[in-house]
């Protein structure tokens, strides 16, 4: 079984409250489906980015992030991603959760109030240490990079 954190959730306005909290759909699931509180229907163009809001801002605990991923369905289906994949939600932050969805699709995506737009993944971080230095040990990959793996 899987640790569990406690995150506090903030509804930002209670004129949405009809909108679910985040949720896990199955017991599987390693991310929470996070929903669209718009109040009328929202028109995603071809091409165009779009800040959806959820309503909603949370309290991390120190230590931990919550990173916002695609919704596998809405990329196969509707060919809408999210265009920073994953965002990052830090412990510190204390705004609205807002999800940059984009339409990489031919056609007009529709948003409608409480669809499941994007999901919620609580993460733990390492804050690393820098230490400078003028040599570094060597690879067998060595420089290769961008789609180079060093195999042929």
């Amino acid at each position: 079984m899987s640790e569990k954190i406690s995150i506090k959730i903030k509804r930002i306005n209670l004129n949405y409250d009809d909108i679910p909290l985040p949720s896990y759909a199955t017991e599987g699931s390693a991310g929470m489906d996070i929903r669209a509180a718009v109040e009328n229907e929202l028109i995603v163009k071809p091409s165009q980015v779009v800040l959806v809001p959820t309503n909603l801002s949370v309290e991390i605990p120190s230590g931990f992030e919550i990173q916002v991923r695609p919704r596998s369905g809405l990329a196969a289906n509707n060919s809408v991603g999210i265009l920073n994949s994953p965002g990052t939600i830090d412990s510190d932050y204390r705004g609205e959760i807002k999800i940059i969805l984009m339409n990489f699709g031919k056609e007009d995506f529709k948003i409608n109030r409480g669809d499941r737009i994007a999901q919620l993944v609580a993460a733990k971080i390492y804050r690393a240490s820098l230490d400078e230095t003028n040599v570094l040990n060597n690879s067998k990959r060595g420089k290769g990079g961008f789609g180079h793996t060093g195999q042929k």
